[in-house]
């Protein structure tokens, strides 16, 4: 990707190992930036990876523009079978441009450079209906709650207020920083319950908030998961010289 200059962001998984919060994860996923030139750009990228499509909806503008997901299976021998899901908007998750300009870039062993979704835009892009998201939600605040509690900037305080998911943790913080709490429980209700330290009450509202997320995801993919059903009928359905 950085060889054809495809802004592209890592997500999924593999940017979970990176936020220190390990997950095994046999794809790689990217959120792209949706034009025109960047799309180009990833073609190329692709083709170099000898990656082909293997669902609907076909790669194009139109399809990353309405939230779908592109999928890909590389068969370059240095990437074998690896799949690559790519998308642009993603929900409860602000524009690309938005997130580019916050992406975290790091630096591996190697000297290869990786850019990264943000951490506050990774945690709200796993905010999905799959069981499996939302544990690693938990893992990714406390990696970084255990990492930085002891001289924590405004902006940390803040994102573990609004995405932290272990009551234990959340009411130290709303102890350790009352005022700033309780400027934030209109955003986040549950803060009032973490500022009182009734842990079962909390642990039942952050379980209600989890349910509220899922029911919203539940809800934004039903007209995308419909537009795919009629894509694969109509790809079934095609002539083999369509096809």
């Amino acid at each position: 990707m950085r060889a054809h200059r495809v802004r592209a962001l890592l997500m999924g998984g593999q940017a979970c190992v990176f936020y220190g919060a390990a997950e095994f994860s046999r794809d790689t996923d990217l959120a792209v930036a949706a034009d025109a030139v960047n799309l180009a750009r990833l073609r190329r990228a692709l083709a170099g990876l000898q990656a082909e499509c293997i669902a609907v909806p076909p790669c194009g503008l139109k399809y990353l523009r309405r939230g779908h997901a592109l999928r890909f299976r590389c068969h370059h021998p240095e990437a074998w079978r690896m799949r690559v899901d790519v998308m642009s908007n993603l929900r409860g998750v602000e524009e690309f441009a938005k997130l580019w300009k916050r992406r975290t870039t790091i630096e591996l062993p190697d000297g290869t450079r990786c850019d990264l979704l943000a951490l506050s835009d990774l945690v709200r892009a796993k905010k999905t209906q799959r069981d499996k998201d939302w544990p690693m939600i938990r893992r990714l605040g406390e990696a970084h709650y255990f990492e930085h509690q002891h001289r924590p900037t405004p902006a940390q305080i803040r994102f573990w207020l609004l995405e932290l998911r272990s009551p234990q943790l959340l009411a130290e913080l709303a102890r350790n920083h009352p005022l700033v709490c309780r400027r934030f429980i209109r955003q986040r209700p549950l803060l009032a319950q973490a500022a009182l330290g009734g842990m079962e009450k909390l642990e039942q509202a952050l379980a209600a908030e989890e349910a509220a997320e899922r029911d919203l995801d539940r809800r934004y993919w039903l007209p995308l998961r419909a537009e795919l059903e009629e894509l694969r009928h109509a790809k079934a359905n095609a002539t083999p010289a369509a096809r």
